[in-house]
This record gives C-alpha cells, structure tokens and sequence, in this order.
C-alpha cells in the first residue's frame, strides 16, 4: 500500500427525516464524475445518517428534571431542556463537574452529552440524537449502496469526540460495516524481528480522523471516499472499539 487517495464528495443536499443516504451521495459522485469501486470506504458523519432515521428531538416542550435544572444553573448559559434530552440518552453518568457530562451511552461510547448534537439542526429549536444502532446504519447503507452501484464498499460511520488527556477534538468510528475495525499486528515483527505482543490499531477510528479533515463542519461535505487502502472484510462493528469493562482501568 504505498498510494491512498481521498476526495470529499460535494452537492449533497440537506438530509431530511425519510432521506435515502445512497441515492443522494450516488447521485451527487455522478455530477462529480466519479462512481463507487469495489474496495472504497466510505466514510460518513453521524449527524446526515441521525437525520435520515429521524433521529431527532425538538425540545421546545420538554419538561425538565430537578437534575436537568440544577446541571444547567452549574454550567452557566446552558439550557436545562437540552439537559434533559441528554439525560434521556445516558446510560451512566461518568464525570459531571460545572456544567460539563461525560456519559455512557449506546453501546458503550464514552462522550460529552451523550454525542447530542445543538449544530446544524432541522430547525433552532431541535437537536440531534446518535442513531440508535451505528452499525446497523452502517449496514444498511453499505448494502444499499452494493445493490444500486453493484460495488463491494466499507462503511464508516463517524462523530467528533473528545479525547482524555489530549486538547482538541477529533473524529471517532461509531459504526463500521464491511471492514475490520481493529488491525491486529500481534504476532509480527517488527523492524528488527522482535515479535509485537500489545499491538492493535484502531483502523476505523484512524480512517475517520484523516476523513474528518475534509468534513469540517461549516462546508457541508459529510461524506469522505477512501480509495486506495487495503483492509479485511468484517462486520464487527464499531463496536468492537468499546473496551470491555474488564479491561478498563479508569471505569
């Protein structure tokens, strides 16, 4: 592997409730003048694929718990109706200091606000959800994609994260179909034959971080084309990236 191309694809218009994500990013590679191939990733934000399953929540009616309300006062600004949703999508409460929740939610994911998304929404008032099985998405629109372009492609799925211990954010695979989410080095050598012993590569989270610098948010770009990388065919999942709770030292 010594050449990989990525090309962000252009003129995907505003996903609505209902959209069809293969149509529309098919649609949009013609009038670029490229088409799908077989070994293509494609790599797509979380909040165009929230959008088309509805994932979404207007929190104008909301009624806030004592919780939701006392969480906002600490953060400041913060309103305590968007508290609520996230509460609603928490599955535990990892850290919350000033204002600030780091949650687990979905299958595992550790995040700020349980990944409830104020940008870009369908309307000033709502907010959006991480869909509710990531790699399910994936598949769905991994197949979707195969039966109209007939080409045998991964899906990425992913959302801008935080990091422990590191300033800035940075783009994580939530949802993986068609590829092997962890690349498994143990058992090989390295440049001076030591056999490796600890060595797993997050390969998904690697390919959403480098498609994230071409989807910055302001630019309407949610979908990355990797061409060029060599990977298994899997269907574990973004999934398997979740550290089991055996194995974690900070939980």
């Amino acid at each position: 592997m010594s050449d990989v191309r990525l090309f962000a694809v252009e003129g995907i218009p505003r996903v609505e409730p209902g959209s069809d994500l293969a149509a529309l990013l098919l649609d949009a590679l013609r009038a670029q003048g490229e088409s799908l191939v077989d070994g293509d990733i494609v790599v797509i934000c979380q909040k165009v694929v929230s959008k088309s399953e509805g994932r979404t929540v207007r929190y104008g009616d909301i009624r806030p718990s004592p919780l939701a309300v006392t969480i906002a006062a600490e953060g400041g600004d913060k309103d305590a109706r968007i508290v609520e949703v996230v509460l609603r999508q928490t599955k535990r409460i990892v850290k919350m200091d000033r204002g600030h929740l780091i949650v687990e939610t979905g299958p595992g994911w550790v995040c700020a606000n349980a990944g409830v998304d104020e940008s870009n929404g369908l309307s000033p008032d709502s907010v959006i959800l991480l869909p509710e099985d990531p790699d399910a998405s994936a598949r769905l629109l991994r197949d979707r994609l195969r039966e109209s372009s007939g080409a045998v492609v991964a899906v990425v799925i992913t959302d801008t994260f935080g990091r422990a211990w590191r300033e800035g954010l940075l783009d994580i695979a939530l949802g993986a179909a068609g590829i092997e989410p962890l690349l498994d080095l143990r058992g090989q050598q390295d440049l001076n034959g030591r056999d490796l012993h600890h060595t797993v590569i997050a390969q998904a989270d690697a390919l959403a971080a480098t498609a994230g610098l071409l989807m910055r948010k302001g630019d309407g770009l949610p979908v990355v084309i990797v061409r060029g990388h060599r990977f298994a065919p899997s269907d574990a999942g973004g999934v398997a990236l979740v550290r089991a709770k055996e194995n974690d030292l900070f939980r």
